[in-house]
Formats: structure tokens, C-alpha cells, sequence
């Protein structure tokens, strides 16, 4: 199992100290030192304040807080989780991609999605409602840049070849057929309807039916000839208090039975009470799982 973790300033009520720069250095370079294998960040360039008041977090732009970190370390790997495409013409979307990639020395989780805010839509001008069919569209564009590029043109290669790979977000049908087209990696979101509907994907309600679309995955890239095992399936695991010995205990074993169910691996969310408590989480999280090990 690997585990990602979600830098703290994606946490709804985050201390504001995760946006300085000397927190974040430090924060990455500690991150890479337990041995964590990525760092991740969302992207929302326009959020309204009733999403952000209804228990939404403050963000970076991806592409900028991703070569940061960067610069701060050396192997630990870097994440966009989710990049909204639709946002984006997708030559300005492969030229930061494969930007950071470069500079991080082939470092990218290229994580997308097609986004699910309205609101922010809006805001940029990008028709809502054509969210799936741009998304599709930019896709298929992204990876022809990366693998079939127009010859008139002089565009930067990545330094992970053929492109840096590219993770799916969402529970759809579409998403699975994606990630055997194109993809390296499924980040599902395990919830109950109640909360995967505020993000406009299907419902993945409990490990039994995460377990059933795992497989389901894994066919569909048996019949393309692509190795299941070649595909990563990223999870999440909830923050707990690490001082309670019960809640280690059940965080234990729904990291185990997520696992057995198919994630190989699990985004972690810290105390984001302040820097420090951050740290701390992050310290007693590796030495309990083993992580790096």
C-alpha cells in the first residue's frame, strides 16, 4: 500500500499557517522524509463563498503550489487531484502538466477530472451543462499533445515517457472506460449518494459495491489487453484522532479491508489544526502503517 497525503490546507477549517511558505517547505520536505509517496491538491480557480461556508477549503492553483514542493524535494511525487479540464484550453493544460513534470524531474501524478461546482462554471464562462463531452474531448487532446503532437509545432516533451499518467476521478461507468483508454490510475470517492450526488458522480455507498466496480475495472482491461496490475486505485482514509486506541484500530482495518477490496492506495487526511498538530499526525501515521517501509 502507498499513501498520499492531501496537503493540510485542503481541510475545511485549516489553519491559515499552511499557506506560508516556510510551513509549506517544511511540511513537504517532512512529508518526504516519512516516506509518503505523493503529495496532492485540488484545483478550484473560482469557488463561491456559499461552497467555501458549506464546508469547502481554501486552494492553490495546482500547477503552482505542485513545483513548490518541488523545489523543496527530490522523489516525493506530485499530484493534481483533480485538475478540471474543462477549464482549460488543452494545450494550456499540457503546458503546465508537462512544465511541472520537468521541473520535478518527471515527478506528476497528472490526476483530472471534469469538475462538478456550477457556480464556478459560471464564473469562468464555461458552459456547465458540456462539462462531460469538453472533458472527453480534452482528454483525447491531452494525450495526443503528449503522444502525436502536430508536427508544425514545437511543444515540450515530459520527462515521463510516453506522458506523465494520467489518474481518473469519479464513479461513472465513463470514468472506467477512461481509465482502460488512457489511464495509470482510479481515484473513486467511497460515499454514500447523500455526498457523491454534491459532487455529480455515481454512488459508491460501501466496500462490497467499491469491490464489484474494482473487478468490474480490471475486466475491462483484461478484454483491452492491459494489465490490471499496471493500474493504481487510490482511496481515502478519514483523519482520526491517533491518540484514541479505538480509532486507530478502526482506521486500521478499514485501511486493510479497503485494500482487500482492490486500493492499493490511500489518500491520507491530517490534523489540520495547526502546523505543528499537522507534523505530529503525520509522524504517528507513518509509524503506525509502516510508511516508506
Amino acid at each position: 500500500m502507498k499513501f498520499t497525503v492531501e496537503y493540510p490546507s485542503e481541510a475545511p477549517r485549516a489553519h491559515p499557517g499552511f499557506r506560508h511558505p516556510a510551513v509549506m517547505r517544511a511540511l513537504a520536505v517532512r512529508i518526504e522524509e516519512l516516506g509518503f509517496d505523493a503529495i496532492a491538491v485540488s484545483e478550484h480557480p473560482a469557488p463561491s463563498k456559499k461552497w467555501r461556508e458549506a464546508g469547502g477549503h481554501d486552494t492553490f492553483d495546482p500547477v503552482v503550489a505542485l513545483s513548490f514542493f518541488a523545489a523543496a524535494t527530490t522523489s516525493v511525487r506530485l499530484m493534481t487531484n483533480l485538475m478540471v479540464l474543462p477549464f482549460r484550453n488543452p494545450y494550456l493544460a499540457a503546458k503546465a502538466l508537462t512544465s511541472l513534470d520537468i521541473v520535478s524531474g518527471g515527478r506528476l501524478i497528472a490526476g483530472v477530472g471534469a469538475g462538478y461546482l456550477p457556480s464556478e462554471f459560471a464564473t469562468l464562462g464555461v458552459h456547465y451543462e458540456d462539462r462531460v463531452r469538453v472533458f472527453d474531448d480534452s482528454v483525447a487532446a491531452l494525450h495526443r499533445i503528449w503522444t502525436d503532437p502536430d508536427p508544425r509545432l514545437h511543444l515540450d516533451a515530459p520527462v515521463q515517457k510516453p506522458h506523465p499518467p494520467l489518474w481518473f476521478g469519479g464513479n461513472s461507468a465513463a470514468t472506467l472506460r477512461r481509465v482502460v483508454r488512457y489511464g495509470s490510475g482510479w481515484c473513486p470517492i467511497i460515499a454514500p449518494e447523500s455526498v457523491t450526488a454534491s459532487v455529480r458522480t455515481a454512488a459508491i455507498a460501501d466496500l462490497d459495491t467499491f469491490a464489484r466496480r474494482v473487478e468490474k475495472l480490471c475486466d475491462l482491461l483484461t478484454a483491452a489487453d492491459r494489465d490490471p496490475a499496471e493500474v493504481e486505485i487510490q482511496t481515502e482514509a478519514p483523519q482520526v484522532d491517533l491518540g484514541d486506541a479505538a480509532a486507530v484500530t478502526r482506521l486500521t482495518d478499514q485501511v486493510a479491508a479497503m485494500e482487500r477490496a482492490g486500493a492499493t492506495r490511500i489518500i491520507v487526511h491530517v490534523d489540520a489544526a495547526t502546523p505543528e498538530a499537522a507534523e505530529t499526525y503525520l509522524t504517528r501515521f507513518a509509524d503506525h502503517f509502516g510508511v516508506g517501509g
